[in-house]
């Protein structure tokens, strides 16, 4: 019982703070300050690449475990 409670809490406490991830900066500034005539610095993450990165890690660690334990499977 005490870890469903537990699993539930983590569930919820996930859900509520997933919206905080997708919010979205503030507007940028108007007038005769940074921005106004377009020369704004910086730009978006490349996050597609660092995502196939980190599946491919994961993909082969995964299959580095599983052929592990399938070797300790033959040996016994």
């Amino acid at each position: 019982m005490k870890k469903q409670i537990i699993t539930a809490l983590f569930t919820i406490a996930f859900v509520l703070s997933a919206s905080i991830g997708f919010t979205q900066p503030p507007p940028p500034p108007t007038g005769a300050g940074h921005g106004a005539s377009g020369n704004q610095t910086g730009g978006n993450a490349p996050v597609g690449s660092g995502l196939l990165i980190l599946l491919g890690l994961g993909a082969a660690y995964g299959g580095k475990k599983l052929y592990r334990i399938h070797t300790e499977e033959i040996e016994e």
